[in-house]
C-alpha cells in the first residue's frame, strides 16, 4: 500500500493555501508538482556543483559530468531499456518527438507515405506530422476510438497498408485516460515491417514501462510530468533506429572533427546531444526518478487506480456532468462538461476559488476535441498524491459550479 500523507509530506508545494483554502491540485496531465528530493538537487546543482559537462578536466566539471551522465542509466532502467546508450536526453517529449521526425522520418519518406496516428494524439505527435505533410506530402491516416473514447488496437493495425512507413501512437490519452495496447499494435506493425513510436508523456508517471516487451522502436518521456523539472526528457530509440538517423541539431558535443571541408559525428546518443544540455534539469530528473522507482510504479498504479475508481463512482454520479471518456481501464484523467452549456473556463475559475486546481481548454488535441463534437472540457488529472477526500472536494467544487451556472 502506497502511504499518501508520507508522500505528501515529500512535496513542500501541497501545503500551501490557494485562495484561503487548502491547494487540491488535480492539474497533473499539464505538470507534476516536485518533491523536496528533486527541489534539493536542483539547489545543490546550481550552488554546489555547477559547470559545463563533458568538456573540462577540472573537479566541477567531472562532478557534473558524473551526475548528468548517471541520468542515462536511470531513465534506461525505469524503461527497461536493454542499455543506456539507447537513451537520448533532450528537452521533453515534444523535442524528442520532432527529433525523429526530422532525424529518422523526412530523410526516408516521401510524398504519399502514410504515417498511422489516432484521433486522441497530443498536439506534440500531431504537428511534428504535419510537418511532413505540408513538405514532403506525406499523408497522414487517422483512426479514431470508440463511444467510450477506448482505441480499438485493431482498428490502428488495419490502417496499416504498403505505404505506411510509421505507427506514432499514445500509451495514454492526456483527455480521456485511455489507455493503449501499444504491444499489440508494435507486434502487429513489425510483421509489416513498420516501426512504432509510443508517445510515453502521460503513461510513464501512472505505471510501470518496459520498452523491450513493448518492443516499440521510439518512446519518448517528459521530466516535468514526472515530478522533475521543466525542460528536461529523454527518448528511447533501439539501436537500428539509430544507425538509420541523421543529426538533429549540430553543435559541440556531436561531432568527433571539424573541418574546414569535413566533419565527422560522435557516435550516438552523443550524436543526438548538440550543445550545452540542461544539465541541472536532466539531473533533477534523475533525482525525480530515483524517487519513483524507490516508492515502486506498481505501487503508485495500484493507488492511482483505486482513486480513479472513486473518483468515476462519484463524478457519474453528477446527472448533469458530462465525463468524457469510459474506457476500461482508464488512468485516473476525467475531462468534464456540463450539461448547460456552461464553459469549462467558468468551471476552472470558479474551482479555482475553492483551491482546486483543474485545466480548461482543449488540452493540445483539437483533432479529439473535434472527433467528441466540444471546443473545450474542464480536465481533472490525478497523481499519487492526491486523496480520495481531495476527490469529494472536487464533487463539491463542482456542485457549487452546477448551482452557479446550471
Amino acid at each position: 500500500m502506497l502511504d499518501v500523507e508520507k508522500i505528501r509530506a515529500d512535496f513542500p508545494i501541497l501545503s500551501r493555501e490557494v485562495n484561503g483554502k487548502p491547494l487540491v491540485y488535480l492539474d497533473n496531465g499539464a505538470s507534476a508538482q516536485k518533491p523536496s528530493v528533486v527541489i534539493d538537487a536542483v539547489t545543490r546543482g546550481y550552488a554546489e556543483e555547477y559547470a559545463n559537462v563533458h568538456r573540462g578536466l577540472h573537479y566541477l566539471s567531472n562532478l557534473a559530468t558524473d551526475k548528468y551522465e548517471a541520468v542515462r542509466g536511470k531513465v534506461a532502467q525505469f524503461l527497461n531499456a536493454a542499455h543506456e546508450d539507447h537513451i537520448v536526453f533532450n528537452t521533453g517529449t515534444t523535442m524528442g518527438i520532432n527529433m525523429i521526425a526530422y532525424s529518422w522520418a523526412m530523410p526516408r519518406m516521401q510524398a504519399g507515405d502514410e504515417i498511422v496516428l489516432s484521433v486522441m494524439e497530443h498536439h506534440a505527435n500531431i504537428v511534428p506530422w504535419h510537418f511532413l505533410r505540408e513538405r514532403l506530402g506525406v499523408v497522414l491516416k487517422w483512426v479514431e476510438t470508440d463511444a467510450t473514447g477506448a482505441l480499438d488496437p485493431q482498428k490502428v493495425i488495419d490502417a496499416i497498408g504498403p505505404k505506411t512507413k510509421l505507427v506514432a501512437i499514445t500509451q495514454v490519452s492526456n483527455v480521456l485516460g485511455t489507455k493503449v495496447d501499444v504491444k499489440t499494435i508494435t507486434s502487429a506493425a513489425h510483421e509489416k515491417d513498420v516501426p512504432v513510436l509510443v508517445d510515453g508523456s502521460q503513461a510513464a508517471v501512472h505505471m510501470p514501462v518496459d520498452v523491450q516487451d513493448i518492443g516499440c522502436d521510439f518512446y519518448a518521456i517528459t521530466g516535468h510530468k514526472l515530478y522533475g523539472p521543466s525542460g528536461s526528457g529523454a527518448i528511447y530509440i533501439k539501436p537500428e533506429r539509430m544507425a538509420e538517423m541523421r543529426p538533429f541539431l549540430g553543435g559541440g558535443d556531436m561531432i568527433n572533427e571539424v573541418g574546414r571541408d569535413v566533419i565527422t559525428y560522435n557516435t550516438p546518443p552523443m550524436k543526438f546531444e548538440a550543445g550545452t544540455p540542461g544539465i541541472v534539469q536532466t539531473i533533477g530528473l534523475g533525482a525525480a526518478l530515483d524517487y519513483l522507482m524507490d516508492i515502486g510504479m506498481d505501487k503508485i498504479a495500484a493507488h492511482e487506480d483505486a482513486l480513479c475508481a472513486y473518483a468515476s463512482e462519484r463524478l457519474t454520479g453528477l446527472n448533469w456532468l458530462n465525463v468524457q471518456g469510459h474506457a476500461p481501464g482508464k488512468a485516473a484523467i476525467f475531462s468534464m462538461t456540463m450539461s448547460g452549456g456552461a464553459h469549462p473556463h467558468d468551471i476552472s475559475t470558479i474551482l479555482d476559488k475553492r483551491g482546486i486546481a483543474v485545466r480548461a481548454g482543449h488540452h493540445c488535441a483539437q483533432p479529439l476535441m473535434a472527433h467528441m463534437g466540444v471546443s473545450a472540457t474542464a480536465r481533472a488529472s490525478f497523481a499519487m498524491y492526491n486523496t480520495k477526500d481531495e476527490v469529494d472536494a472536487l464533487v463539491d467544487g463542482l456542485e457549487l459550479c452546477n448551482k452557479l451556472l446550471g
